[in-house]
């Protein structure tokens, strides 16, 4: 029953996080006179925001295992000036830096990795001397701006999918085809999933509350779609990026053992040490993964600003953690989904793009942000009590 009752509490937090979304679109649609969900602004949500939807995949899990990561930024920084010098000085192939570029992610990843799962350094220390160790590494390499990358590469963040299916009307075949099988995905699975719960004799949720749910989730989804769809470039190169590292990160938390060990060590540390879990291998590899989403985000920003530069990559790490806890992800650890980093960054995004629409400065644009970070983590911790209580 305790099971039954934690499983119903977090698929009510999951919709109220979506809901949360939903109503400050709402108000910002107000405040704008409509202008927030121009098809252009929407695609230009994406593309200023894909850095955090990419740094909170990776910050979630370190999150969920119990740790921190204070470092993501400086790390954008230094790959993204090793990237631009590879591309700027010795003239190399954009896929030729953009895979040195991964690599040195690997490395950045294995070298925190070390010092917080073989030497048991908390990670908070690990991170924050690597913040200022590759904050500096930056400025030493990119310390003057270098741009005048090759088209191919700046493309990554400004092009978009090729309009092969043509136009119905105002809509691009190639946005509409994806949406429409992105849907029809997603509910194949979650009847699949259903029924695997039956099978193995767990209670799903009620039917009307599963076809509710998705009967919502797949309009949201479709509405997003037609947006793309009518915007002047139609699927965003970068869209597809950060979708493909959804389903990938979401399979491996949900769908391997890896991810059952994440959970574990972020459950009960030492629950997941008696059990056999190799702790350390486990917490090395997670940093792995964060210093290659940080490769990839450092790829989105460079090709984005056309320049590599030492500033680049300022407090990101601040909107990645922040992301992840507006979107559920628990403050102790154990607790925590890609899905809901993904939204809280959306959340984030339109706080951005909202209040700048609304000529907010960008100071109290901070505060705002700072309020509403503390309004979830505060949400989170008071429910947690009362279901203990309960």
């Amino acid at each position: 029953m305790a099971s039954i009752k934690e499983s119903l509490s977090g698929k009510l937090r999951q919709y109220g996080i979506i809901g949360a979304l939903v109503v400050v679109v709402v108000i910002f649609e107000i405040m704008t006179n409509g202008r927030l969900l121009l098809p252009d602004n929407v695609a230009s949500l994406i593309g200023q925001n894909a850095y955090v939807l990419i740094l909170s995949i990776g910050m979630v899990m370190v999150i969920i295992a119990g740790h921190i990561d204070l470092s993501v930024g400086s790390q954008v920084a230094f790959i993204g000036g090793v990237l631009g010098w590879a591309m700027y000085h010795w003239r190399w192939p954009w896929p030729a830096a953009v895979a040195l570029a991964l690599a040195i992610g690997l490395a950045v990843g294995a070298w925190h990795g070390f010092w917080v799962a073989y030497v048991r350094i908390p990670a908070f220390i690990v991170t924050l001397a690597g913040m200022l160790v590759f904050r500096g590494l930056a400025i030493v390499i990119a310390g003057f701006t270098m741009a005048g990358f090759p088209g191919g590469f700046v493309k990554i963040s400004s092009g978009s999918l090729p309009h092969f299916l043509g136009y119905a009307g105002d809509f691009d075949g190639v946005t509409m085809m994806i949406g429409v099988v992105g849907v029809a995905g997603m509910v194949f699975a979650q009847m699949r999933s259903r029924a695997t719960q039956v099978k193995h004799g767990i209670a799903p949720e009620p039917m009307a509350v599963a076809v509710i749910r998705l009967a919502v989730i797949s309009g949201l989804a479709l509405f997003l779609t037609s947006l793309l769809a009518r915007s002047s470039g139609g699927t965003p190169i970068l869209l597809v990026i950060v979708g493909g590292l959804i389903l990938i990160y979401s399979f491996v938390l949900n769908r391997t053992v890896f991810g059952r060990h994440v959970y574990a060590i972020g459950g009960n540390l030492n629950a997941a040490i008696l059990s056999g879990i190799n702790t350390a291998r486990t917490n090395f590899v997670i940093f792995l993964h964060m210093g290659i989403l940080c490769a990839i985000a450092a790829v989105a920003v460079v090709s984005r600003a056309g320049a590599a530069t030492a500033v680049a990559g300022a407090n990101y790490e601040l909107d990645a953690i922040a992301a992840c806890f507006i979107g559920g992800t628990a403050v102790t650890g154990g607790i925590g989904r890609v899905s809901g980093a993904m939204v809280g960054a959306l959340i984030m995004g339109v706080l951005n793009m909202g209040l700048s629409i609304c000529g907010v400065p960008s100071a109290w644009q901070q505060v705002v942000k700072g309020l509403v970070l503390l309004a979830a983590v505060a949400f989170d911790l008071v429910s947690k009590r009362r279901s203990k209580v309960a």
